[in-house]
């Protein structure tokens, strides 16, 4: 919209009011923006990995369900370790989110990237964070666990569903590959997942990344109204 960063932070402020990216971060990020560097991830690392098909792991599931994630990786070629999803959990049935439960997992995800990552220790731990405004994220403990970590959480309004990449990008492939899936075990339906991530390519979640300034701009058009 050819605007600069600080007539962009206004807006934000307009906006988001105290919710808004303080103005540093903003600067620092419309530069990235701007010049097209759209990159969060690792950097490209030796080897091409497999885009595997749903059917392929579909078959082995079919197959024998006790294989481990590691040996249905070696049966797809499938390098486990070169994704782009660092920790995720998947609930049990009759389980919920809370703000004590999203707490720990904020503090598994603080673990894994430490584990996984060796740029999270370079920047000094720090981790530019989004996520929406459900009930558990905004929970007093987690504010206060975010705190003690020091990450950026960018600002989500309240009415914009849809915004963090996950939601748009991620969960939204995923649904898709679920069309007709019927898991007969918790386990089952977690080696699913699991194998769904890692045939997912570098590319993918470069995608949902790449995706972010766009959806940015619409919720700064929306003027805080609704939109899908």
């Amino acid at each position: 919209m050819g605007k600069t960063a600080a007539e962009s932070h206004r807006i934000l402020l307009e906006v988001y009011d105290e919710h808004a990216l303080a103005e540093q971060t903003c600067r620092k990020w419309f530069a990235r923006f701007k010049s097209g560097d759209f990159e969060l991830d690792d950097k490209e690392r030796p080897g091409q990995p497999k885009n595997i098909e749903d059917e392929e792991l579909q078959g082995l599931l079919d197959v024998d369900l006790c294989q481990t994630l590691q040996e249905l990786g070696t049966s797809l070629a499938v390098d486990l370790s070169t994704r782009g999803v660092i920790y995720y959990e998947l609930l049990k049935p009759n389980e919920t989110i809370t703000g004590d439960r999203y707490r720990l997992q904020l503090i598994r995800l603080s673990r894994a990237l430490k584990e996984k990552r060796s740029e999270y220790s370079k920047r000094h731990d720090k981790l530019i964070l989004l996520h929406d405004n459900a009930r558990p994220h905004v929970a007093k403990p987690v504010k206060t666990y975010l705190g003690m970590l020091k990450w950026d959480v960018l600002p989500h309004p309240p009415y914009s569903p849809d915004i963090a990449p996950s939601d748009y990008h991620l969960f939204r492939s995923m649904a898709h590959g679920l069309t007709d899936q019927k898991f007969t075990s918790y386990e089952y339906c977690q080696k699913w997942v699991d194998l769904w991530i890692s045939s997912k390519d570098k590319e993918f979640f470069q995608r949902g990344i790449h995706l972010l300034p766009e959806r940015w701009q619409k919720v700064v058009e929306s003027d805080g109204k609704y939109f899908e």
